[in-house]
């Protein structure tokens, strides 16, 4: 499993995986891949440089990359108190009605009321500032092209910029705006997607930009045998990201045992179906494991989901209050279809071994067919 982008990465296999856990991104680069540590749940620049030293330190000099979600556009925004002003009382009144019916306890005083900054392109950019202080080889950004100034500073840092794209014209779009890596993310990825799947979204994307523009297949990528089928699509790798979750590195993540307990008990009992795109997580279209909480938002008295970023706060304390009660059948979770595969936990080197086994097998199993 050997492509172009492992020559450019300095990295075994082109698998990339993005994890808002530290833990689970240095594993993989240590295994072979590309680890991509999500910064969104950075609040904190500090905590963010802690985190990226601790990278540094702990994957044997391979290489790693940075997820920021920042708009091109560069948005009016005060501070988290000021936006908060724009979310209308009823929206509010009615989560609090909803956490009350699904039998949701509040948090204690003072504990997790303060909403995902990361999703402010101010903070964004603080991300971006921070990385470059570091040994990143690669910034990508989850919500399309980054600014043009923001792509500029990378490439003089001698960075990599992906981008994700959900249909062909953004994927140029991105290329035009000097963006050198396409994340082709399907309708069946978890987090922010699209409208396309992936077996129809890819080979379009790969066509779109020429074969000079790395393609990086997403979305329903959990085995070789899908690792395979994206390589044989047009791209040169693939960005996987649910499969991550069900690593025991991720736990560090997760916390508590109750809220890890939570969490696995979720996506293992969980299939592919049982899954649900919607814009109730961030205000724009996430795939999340269909729970109590995102049937309560398909209910008719549910009021409509706010765009990006009020949507985040508005249910940023839910969403801390949901994970800290520990119940599998209410839990906020971004995931993709392949949570019906994540049957178990494992450690995040079993599962890039397994991964690489089975796409050796299927690829020697195709060279049968094809008589070579």
């Amino acid at each position: 499993m050997h492509t172009a982008l492992c020559d450019a990465f300095g990295i075994e296999y082109p698998i990339f995986a993005f994890t808002p856990s530290e833990h689970v991104a240095a594993a993989v680069s240590r295994a072979g891949g590309l680890g991509v540590l999500g910064c969104v749940r950075f609040n904190d620049a500090e905590e963010l440089d802690r985190t990226l030293t601790w990278m540094d330190d702990n994957t044997d000099g391979k290489p790693y990359g940075v997820d920021v979600v920042m708009p091109m556009k560069i948005p009016t925004e005060g501070t988290s108190t000021d936006l908060s002003t724009y979310i209308p009382e009823d929206h509010k009144k009615w989560v609090d009605e909803t956490l009350l019916k699904l039998g949701v306890p509040p948090l204690p005083e003072g504990e997790g009321r303060e909403g995902v900054l990361g999703w402010l392109h101010s903070m964004a950019r603080s991300h971006v500032d921070v990385a470059l202080q570091h040994r990143p080889v690669l910034i990508a950004n989850a919500l399309g092209t980054p600014p043009n100034d923001v792509i500029e500073q990378c490439h003089d840092a001698g960075l990599k910029v992906a981008a994700l794209a959900g249909a062909p014209k953004h994927a140029v779009s991105h290329v035009q705006n000097g963006v050198d890596i396409i994340v082709a993310q399907g309708y069946e990825a978890g987090g922010h997607t699209g409208e396309i799947a992936s077996m129809v979204l890819t080979p379009d994307i790969v066509d779109a930009v020429g074969p000079d523009v790395p393609v990086l297949g997403a979305g329903g990528i959990g085995s070789g045998r899908q690792i395979a089928a994206s390589l044989a699509l047009g791209a040169q790798g693939v960005w996987t990201g649910s499969i991550w979750l069900g690593t025991e590195e991720y736990r560090n993540l997760a916390g508590d045992v109750g809220r890890s307990g939570a969490w696995e008990t979720a996506f293992t009992r969980a299939t592919s179906s049982d899954t649900v795109r919607t814009r109730i997580y961030t205000g724009k279209p996430a795939r999340l494991l269909k729970t109590k909480w995102t049937e309560a938002w398909a209910e008719e008295d549910a009021p409509a989901p706010l765009p990006m970023p009020l949507q985040n706060l508005l249910v940023a304390e839910a969403h801390n209050r949901i994970n800290a009660s520990g119940d599998p059948d209410v839990i906020s979770m971004p995931v993709g279809q392949i949570v019906g595969r994540m049957n178990e936990v494992r450690p995040v080197a079993e599962v890039m071994a397994d991964l690489v086994a089975e796409f050796e097998a299927t690829t020697k199993r195709l060279d049968g067919i094809a008589g070579l």
